[in-house]
């Protein structure tokens, strides 16, 4: 039996990369730390909520490639010298990303009280109506 491919459905003419990008978000979505949120902050803004206790700005970064949202974030060792009897606090490097859609871009980011939130929007497009002329041939 042939596996019918998401992109390859006849209904979907020109979303093939769809199925690349639902690949990619399966392979991200194991990551389990930091956790995080995403909300509907209205109809065409969203917010990404990341608990990032114990990092300072300068230890994380956000970027864009490829339509990927990625946020990073690394702790310098200042606590070498030293001598912890328990430690349950994390403090170890992370990689989180996100797939963003077409037309949704990053409008900011802030760090407040150990969470960093990324402000995500969606550019509506404006509605065309195209009229197209039957002719012979």
């Amino acid at each position: 039996m042939t596996k019918l491919s998401f992109g390859a459905h006849p209904f979907l003419l020109g979303f093939e990369q769809l199925e690349r990008l639902v690949e990619r978000t399966a392979k991200t979505a194991s990551e389990g730390y930091p956790p995080f949120n995403i909300e509907a902050t209205s109809d065409n803004t969203y917010r990404i909520t990341l608990a990032v206790a114990g990092f300072r700005e300068e230890d994380l970064a956000i970027t864009v490639e490829d339509r990927q949202l990625v946020v990073r974030g690394r702790q310098g060792d200042d606590g070498a010298d030293r001598v912890f009897l328990h430690r349950g606090i994390a403090a170890r490097a992370f990689q989180r990303s996100f797939v963003l859609a077409d037309g949704v871009e990053v409008a900011g980011a802030g760090l407040d009280r150990g969470l960093l939130n990324i402000d995500l929007r969606r550019q509506v497009p404006e509605t065309i109506v195209q009229t197209i002329k039957i002719g012979r041939k």
